[in-house]
């Protein structure tokens, strides 16, 4: 069997920053990281090229192996601690700030671009004060965008100087965590292997979301539900989002429902960008893309209800499966409908779209009818969103804008943590967007750093250091 100080298990951006936190300290630790998807490299979606259906794909590729399904994502890294995670649970808003700065240095070290967006500026200022106006709340934050082609090069660099120091071991899927008188020892892998450690790590992403709720499970941790997102992502004319995302690229909009006082956002805004599908455990839903050197001629962003499930049910992830489920039925894959066929009751079809003024980015997506998919519940809640943007916006409401659904975040499940993001198992750590902490790039990164500063602090005095560090 073979033994390690630390394991990590998972490739994206809280097990890369973990790894990288624990060999900038210095110390002679023997880790190694674990991830069951492929290299940068060898990460490919076969719809860039040809016309397949996602359940070609065993494993997607977009959102699994090194990097994480941020890896392929927009690449936006959102500088604020009231954005994009709940490490404010854990730590006192001066600690969370910080952490914030340090994880955004780091990356401009290793090939962030300079400029930002947003922040608490005049324009944003008079942005908020148009939007309050109209039910909207603008959370001005300082955001950095990468662009999903910017990403792979940055990750390649990270890969380099971590592989320098710890062990890398992709396409290797952990089965289960080992635990012995509720202390963590090692974990078993998908190819019968088994390493053992002193500590472990897990940061499974959103896509091993389902695997970490099912071990929780078994070895009897407490888990709390977050909420379940659930909505549509809308595509439509760039110049019409534009006001918006020049001064902030990313508007990051709150709205709280008339009819049901349901709490309702943005997220994910892609100026210039395209609309993709991903496909895990068998459920095809969609996101969304931009890129730093190539524009399309729409803008598309998710807008997500989120809902918190009580007592009796505690099944947050199953329940979104299903709505995704029922999408996949009806359309074969992602479905996508004009807003104005949807107000009129009626399904789109590939005639209406191509009379529309929105070309769809993504291709494979079925006209369809959204109302047999998404619950009243949530429809309302979006139309109205969607009216009280194009007051600030105006086209945000056209008959032209196209829906795509579902979008589905199978983030829900949040474990029981100390300030130090242990579990109720000793030397067992859950950090990242699969465990709950973070829902973006940022706090991924920055809950891993939180946890190598925790080990850093435990093995200092009996681990010595190194002669030279690599990073």
């Amino acid at each position: 069997m073979a033994r390690y100080d630390i394991i990590i298990v998972g490739g994206g951006p809280a097990g890369i920053f973990t790894a990288l936190e624990l060999i900038r300290s210095g110390l002679d630790l023997n880790i190694i990281l674990l991830e069951k998807g492929k290299d940068i490299e060898k990460r490919f979606c076969p719809l860039h090229v040809k016309d397949v259906s996602c359940r070609h794909c065993a494993m997607c590729d977009i959102l699994s192996g090194w990097g994480g399904a941020g890896a392929f994502s927009d690449g936006k890294l959102t500088l604020s601690p009231e954005i994009g995670g709940f490490l404010g649970r854990y730590l006192v808003h001066e600690e969370l700030t910080g952490l914030i700065r340090y994880v955004d240095e780091t990356y401009m070290s290793y090939g962030a671009p300079k400029e930002s967006y947003g922040g608490d500026t005049r324009e944003v200022r008079e942005l908020q004060e148009v939007a309050s106006k109209h039910n909207l709340i603008l959370i001005p934050s300082l955001i950095r965008h990468l662009g999903t082609d910017r990403c792979a090069g940055l990750l390649k660099k990270l890969k380099n100087d971590i592989n320098n120091r710890a062990e890398i071991r992709l396409n290797t899927a952990v089965k289960e965590i080992i635990v012995r008188e509720r202390k963590a020892i090692g974990v078993h892998t998908d190819k019968g292997e088994e390493f053992s450690g002193d500590y472990i790590i897990l940061a499974p992403g959103r896509e091993g979301s389902e695997w970490l709720n099912e071990e929780a499970k078994r070895l009897n941790l407490t888990a709390l539900n977050n909420p379940v997102d659930i909505g549509v992502r809308v595509e439509l004319p760039a110049p019409v989002l534009e006001p918006l995302t020049k001064i902030t690229y990313e508007p990051k909009l709150f709205f709280y429902s008339r009819k049901f006082d349901d709490k309702v956002r943005t997220f994910c805004v892609n100026p210039y960008g395209e609309v993709v599908k991903e496909y895990s455990h068998g459920i095809s839903t969609v996101n969304g893309h931009s890129y730093s050197d190539k524009k399309t001629n729409n803008t598309n962003f998710a807008i997500l209800v989120s809902t918190y499930f009580t007592e009796p049910f505690h099944e947050p992830i199953a329940y979104g499966q299903y709505i995704a489920r029922l999408a996949n039925i009806l359309g074969m894959g992602v479905i996508v409908q004009r807003l104005g066929d949807l107000q009129m009751g009626r399904r789109s079809t590939y005639e209406r779209i191509s009379r529309g003024i929105v070309e769809p980015t993504l291709k494979d997506a079925t006209p369809g009818d959204l109302s047999f998919v998404i619950p009243y519940r949530y429809l309302s809640d979006i139309l109205e969103m969607l009216e009280a943007m194009d007051k600030i916006a105006p086209g945000v409401n056209s008959r032209h804008t196209l829906l795509y659904g579902v979008e589905v975040k199978f983030y829900s499940m949040l474990l029981k943590l100390t300030n130090s993001l242990e579990t109720e198992v000793k030397n067992l750590f859950a950090i990242g967007d699969g465990a709950g902490v973070s829902r973006g790039l940022v706090q991924a990164s920055a809950s891993g750093v939180v946890v190598a500063r925790e080990l850093i602090k435990r093995l200092k005095d009996v681990k010595p250091k190194r002669s030279k560090v690599g990073v």
